[in-house]
């Protein structure tokens, strides 16, 4: 989030973790384009320092598993207090899901052990 770590060395390893709801049974498909939509959001909360680097590094993403919507905003609020780029997905509920379902967070792109501070003790989806 807007240079949150100047000092940071230029060689800083970057990740984007996206974390989606199992608990709502989603088919692949809405899994898939849940968590492209908080990857992209994300993205777009990152500053331009961290959206650079994390695309010149090849955009390591990856995908973890929460248990609830709970877990989700848990999660971004962590972010927030660690100054790291981040976005909750809510479904427009045209398809499975109600309206304003929250299905996901994507937390970066940051450096990965900023990243593993908010999501590393999540499972992998």
């Amino acid at each position: 989030m807007r240079n949150a770590f100047p000092s940071r060395g230029r060689l800083a390893a970057m990740k984007q973790a996206i974390v989606a709801r199992a608990d709502l049974g989603m088919g692949e498909g809405k899994l898939a384009a849940q968590v492209a939509h908080a990857s992209l959001m994300a993205y777009e909360d990152a500053d331009r320092r961290d959206r650079s680097e994390w695309k010149g590094s090849g955009q390591k993403k990856v995908v973890l598993q929460a248990d609830g919507e709970s877990q989700l905003f848990e999660l971004a609020d962590k972010a927030e207090r660690e100054g790291l780029a981040h976005a909750i997905v809510r479904d427009a509920g045209h398809t499975q899901l109600e309206p304003g379902t929250a299905t996901a967070v994507a937390v970066g792109p940051s450096p990965d052990d900023l990243v593993d501070r908010v999501t590393g003790d999540l499972s992998l989806y």
